[in-house]
């Protein structure tokens, strides 16, 4: 019997840096020269146009081309993947109106395949992303092969999850719309300051309270809804020392509104609010916004008659520009 062992050459992986000091002098022309390696791992057919293709004040690694036409760009790096490639990548693929785009890497970070996995879901249908891991192999001679190994493609599956995505958002696109113009066509609205406003596709309704950078708010979300007053004002300490100036009126408050308030301070970079919540009851219940409008309506203009003088009282005392 043949001794196989002297037919079997064994593989050994090389650090990729080692085997390419330079990405550009050494990685790129390497990859240009072994691009039929990647398309077979691929399964696509194309050929290199340019080589450190200039796109403004960059250089695009490797410009490629199609049978049809279509260009490919190829952006590769020795090092773990990063923001700066990331953008690059997007960079060329809009500046050079490609439709595919393969990252190359030797060290794919796990954050960067789940954004290039997002692409995928959320770009058009003839738009495809690829992030591939490559490896340097050497046999028992001086001889180094590429070893490429795909972790993110595009597939029907992933398209169908991003178009999905497309069709929910364009649903709750029509569904606020809809919940607001049948709100703003309530007769009670004239009783607010919301009466002139227009329906638009998004998730509150707002109106000046009469101080600048204070809002009167309706939110609608799927499974719940609100009414509130919120205010941010540039200086943070100043946001929370009227914030702090209304609830120590908290008590007074509640019991001119007729109930509790949901009293939300958001410290730091968020806003503050106050306001009532309407749970279970939001977009989900169509058959229920009559009712539930009619009811934010008149919290609102409950909040309103109690917390508009006050907002402005409290600006004032705190001696708060705003």
């Amino acid at each position: 019997m043949a001794d196989l062992s002297r037919q079997i050459k064994r593989l050994e992986t090389v650090p990729l840096r080692h085997a390419f000091p330079d990405e550009a002098r050494h990685l790129t022309p390497w990859l240009a020269k072994n691009l039929d390696a990647l398309c077979e791992r691929l399964d696509l057919q194309f050929s290199l146009v340019q080589q450190e293709k200039a796109v403004g004040d960059f250089r695009l690694d490797l410009f490629c081309q199609d049978a049809d036409g279509q260009k490919i760009i190829i952006e590769n790096q020795v090092e773990p993947t990063d923001h700066d490639h990331l953008g690059k990548l997007l960079t060329y693929l809009v500046n050079l109106d490609a439709k595919i785009a393969i990252w190359i890497t030797s060290d794919p970070r796990p954050e960067h395949q789940k954004v290039v996995e997002w692409l995928n879901e959320a770009s058009p249908n003839d738009t495809s992303f690829y992030l591939v891991k490559v490896e340097a192999i050497k046999t028992g001679d001086d001889i180094i092969s590429p070893l490429f190994t795909v972790l993110a493609k595009p597939d029907e599956q992933s398209k169908k999850i991003g178009q999905e995505k497309k069709d929910n958002s364009q649903q709750f696109s029509d569904l606020w719309i809809k919940f607001w113009i049948l709100l703003l066509s309530n007769k009670s609205i004239k009783q607010t300051e919301f009466a002139d406003n227009n329906p638009k596709a998004r998730n509150h309704l707002s109106s000046p309270s009469g101080v600048p950078n204070s809002w009167f708010s309706f939110s609608v979300n799927n499974n719940d809804s609100y009414v509130y007053l919120t205010f941010k004002f540039e200086d943070d300490v100043k946001t929370e020392r009227v914030f702090d100036a209304l609830t120590k009126q908290k008590k007074e408050i509640e019991s001119t509104f007729g109930e509790p308030l949901i009293w939300s301070p958001q410290r730091g970079s968020l806003w503050p609010w106050i306001g009532k919540k309407f749970a279970k009851q939001g977009l989900q219940t169509p058959e229920a916004w009559p009712k539930l409008q009619d009811e934010m309506i008149d919290a609102m203009i409950r909040l309103n008659k109690v917390l508009r003088h006050r907002l402005h009282e409290a600006v004032s005392s705190s001696r708060v520009e705003v």
